[in-house]
């Protein structure tokens, strides 16, 4: 089976970070992985994306054209994502930068709050970690323990400090999503 996300923002979102983590749990499982970065010149502020696949067997492209989950931090990825997400798919989008709600029907789709609950655990910079803990749950490809213990492997040594926010932002996100209802109205 090959699962293919892609996780699009603005820089300075950690778009590029939650791909790559989610991208050594897979490897640390045993997965076949990639993980495609992509930002524009401009870094933070400018556009960032990144695609991660996760197969079971060899992967044939890396490319991705219909993935089968997206996480969306800002209404530009939005726009360009919702449309794409094979049916039956997954959407997760940051409803603090989003002003409407899912076009589709054929998708489970999560809104999440991810500045505010990111800002209450005290650092705008966990909204990676609050979608990529609301992803999970609506698409479980990894366990959140498989995150938490490749943030932990992985995570350079001077900000190992950061471990336990990161782990309580992964778990509200997960929680915010086992919560949220599913049906939400097309705008």
């Amino acid at each position: 089976m090959q699962t293919e996300i892609v996780i699009a923002g603005f820089g300075g979102q950690g778009v590029l970070f939650a791909g790559q983590v989610m991208a050594y749990a897979a490897m640390d499982a045993g997965k076949v992985v990639t993980w495609i970065p992509s930002y524009g010149p401009e870094m933070r502020g400018g556009t960032a994306n990144c695609t991660v696949i996760i197969s079971d067997e060899e992967i044939g492209s890396p490319l991705v054209r219909n993935p089968t989950a997206a996480i969306v931090m800002n209404l530009p990825s939005l726009e360009k994502y919702e449309p794409l997400i094979t049916p039956g798919g997954v959407l997760v989008a940051n409803a603090s930068l989003v002003n409407r709600g899912p076009l589709r029907d054929d998708i489970a789709s999560v809104f999440i709050p991810t500045n505010e609950i990111a800002e209450s655990l005290g650092d705008k910079r966990l909204v990676n970690m609050v979608a990529l803990g609301a992803l999970l749950v609506k698409l479980p490809i990894l366990p959140l323990e498989a995150i938490e213990k490749a943030l932990t492997d992985h995570l350079p040594e001077r900000h190992k400090k950061l471990l336990p926010v990161n782990f309580k932002a992964l778990r509200q996100g997960a929680d915010f999503a086992v919560h949220a209802t599913e049906s939400q109205p097309a705008a």
